[in-house]
């Protein structure tokens, strides 16, 4: 992995935790989810003059990725709302390294080298080490525990698609920016349902969120499509989850949640096989 696709992946890192916790901090978890979402359509949209269209191969990969991201943000929501900004979010983000690692080499014939894969293994660890938790009134939180499980197979699933048809598009952009209009729009369906009143939120009092989380996301997503065709899947992936620190920092920091000797421990861990991933060769 080069030092660009590198410190490329660790910024989308970085902004993937910030829009996280703008998500769990919120009062109303739909109405942030939302927001980020469909935040992603004015910046898809202003991309698009820039870009080449993707190559019809990957249209596919378009449709399934649409449907594995709504799910995604389904079962994230919901475990936001049963569970801890650090329980909930190292759960989901662990699970998946480790499934893309295993389904790369199992499948598609991906050839890790004894680092890399210890770097992996590492960082998947130190991730799922949170899973000892409890939450903050210090008892077990199960559902919590399932739901951000399940979320973490959606993540493996379309980081193996949004991968794939990103190569296949010849354009990591014009391939995400497609994606994330047609997930903008679904969501907006889904709102447009369920929730009315939150366009009028988003237009009004929470512009910013809709802007900030919107930005965040869809330029943290954007950089790790593009690192997806520069390195193996499986590595991007597990780069990626490295967010668990900044994670970590901003919930005990910003959101006042517990810190604790795993949560440290799961740190140092995470680190090490990120130091061990840019090391290897």
């Amino acid at each position: 992995m080069s030092l660009s696709v590198f410190f490329a992946v660790l910024g989308a890192a970085l902004l993937h935790a910030c829009w996280n916790a703008l998500v769990k901090s919120g009062a109303d978890k739909t109405l942030g989810m939302s927001a980020v979402i469909i935040g992603h359509i004015p910046f898809a949209l202003i991309c698009l003059p820039f870009v080449p269209i993707p190559a019809s191969e990957s249209y596919p990969y378009i449709i399934a990725g649409l449907v594995l991201h709504a799910g995604y943000q389904f079962f994230l929501l919901h475990s936001y709302k049963l569970g801890d900004l650090t329980q909930v979010y190292p759960i989901a983000r662990g699970t998946a390294p480790l499934l893309v690692t295993a389904f790369s080499i199992l499948f598609l014939g991906v050839a890790l080298s004894r680092i890399q894969l210890a770097a992996v293994l590492i960082i998947g660890v130190g991730i799922l080490s949170l899973s000892l938790i409890r939450r903050t009134d210090g008892q077990r939180n199960p559902k919590a525990a399932s739901f951000a499980l399940i979320t973490g197979c959606f993540i493996a699933s379309y980081s193996l698609v949004d991968g794939l048809g990103a190569r296949l598009a010849g354009t990591a952009l014009g391939f995400y920016a497609w994606l994330s209009i047609g997930n903008g729009v679904l969501m907006s369906l889904y709102v447009l349902k369920v929730r009315p009143d939150i366009f009028k939120k988003l237009l009004t009092r929470d512009r910013k969120l809709f802007l900030t989380g919107g930005l965040a996301s869809f330029t943290a997503y954007s950089l790790v499509v593009w690192a997806f065709t520069q390195a193996p899947i499986a590595l991007v992936t597990a780069l990626r989850e490295s967010s668990i620190v900044f994670a970590l920092l901003i919930g005990v920091f910003f959101l006042k949640e517990r810190l604790d000797i795993i949560k440290v421990f799961s740190t140092m861990t995470t680190l090490l096989g990120a130091l061990l991933l840019r090391l290897s060769k």
